[in-house]
């Protein structure tokens, strides 16, 4: 799932490519993809693109006197620039592709979803508050703002393991599965660890870890095209994703704790003391 550095290069790499630009059709191929009808998708017709926003994992394309195209890529879903769009309207079908953007240029992109489960979200709005998953956005982490003094005030009415609360969008906008399990092993702390347990040495070394690990990712991710932005992610997570790899800080074999529909990754020398997690299907966690 593209995360807060992934989706923030996005956002780069439009504003260069479609600030400015006159949008000329949207069409979307996948019905599910549209989550509003009012306005339609045909309001963005005719209108130039005049700035390109990021709310969280959300993309915000803003167009001078019509709405707003707001995006969540989900999972599955990713953004695939195109110089030159085929001509011809695009077939609906079983493939990837969701909707397509065509500027006057004959460049565009297409957004696509891989797999089975349908997350891909796209809303044509007046306001990109009107959008629930952007209404209730907790804080950007990168925010000039968002101090130690701030982190703390919000992990203060907490009372859950420290892997759930980072990944929680309401209270903190941008960071999934994978930048959490990153800053987890940055901070040396166990995913499992509980909040209120949380000393203030503990808080600070979390706060740094956060904001180090992002704008490194951010840095890694920036002026790197769209469809290199995956491949970039990847190769610069530690242990996410890294199941069985040794720890590039200690050595120690990568351990992996699976879940129903998602797993986490983390090093049992650098966050627990040594003692590997418990798998949750089948005992209790370590904590």
């Amino acid at each position: 799932m593209p995360e807060l550095p992934e989706v923030e290069a996005l956002k780069d790499f439009l504003t260069e490519n479609l600030v400015g630009h006159e949008i000329v059709r949207v069409l979307p191929v996948a019905v599910s993809v549209l989550k509003t009808y009012d306005p339609p998708v045909t309001a963005l017709e005719g209108h130039e693109v005049t700035a390109v926003r990021r709310h969280g994992k959300f993309l915000d394309l803003e167009t001078g006197g019509g709405p707003h195209l707001v995006t969540h890529l989900a999972r599955g879903g990713w953004l695939q620039w195109r110089d030159r769009l085929p001509d011809g309207p695009p077939r609906p079908g079983k493939g990837p592709l969701a909707l397509r953007v065509a500027l006057e240029t004959g460049a565009g992109f297409d957004l696509t979803e891989a797999g089975t489960q349908k997350r891909l979200a796209v809303y044509v709005v007046r306001d990109p508050r009107e959008v629930p998953g952007v209404a209730r956005l907790g804080p950007d982490p990168l925010a000039d703002d968002f101090d130690e003094e701030r982190f703390a005030r919000l992990l203060a009415g907490e009372r859950r393991q420290i892997k759930g609360a980072l990944r929680d969008q309401g209270l903190i906008a941008g960071v999934g599965n994978a930048y959490s399990d990153e800053i987890l092993h940055a901070a040396r702390m166990s995913p499992f660890k509980r909040t209120a347990a949380l000393t203030e040495e503990e808080i600070a070394g979390l706060y740094a870890a956060l904001r180090t690990t992002l704008t490194e990712a951010v840095e890694r991710s920036r002026g790197v095209a769209a469809g290199r932005l995956k491949a970039e992610k990847k190769s610069g997570l530690r242990v996410h994703g890294r199941t069985g790899d040794p720890c590039p800080v200690c050595g120690d074999t990568v351990r992996e704790v699976s879940f129903s529909d998602s797993s986490l990754q983390y090093c049992p020398t650098c966050q627990t003391g040594g003692r590997p997690l418990a798998d949750r299907r089948l005992s209790r966690l370590l904590k």
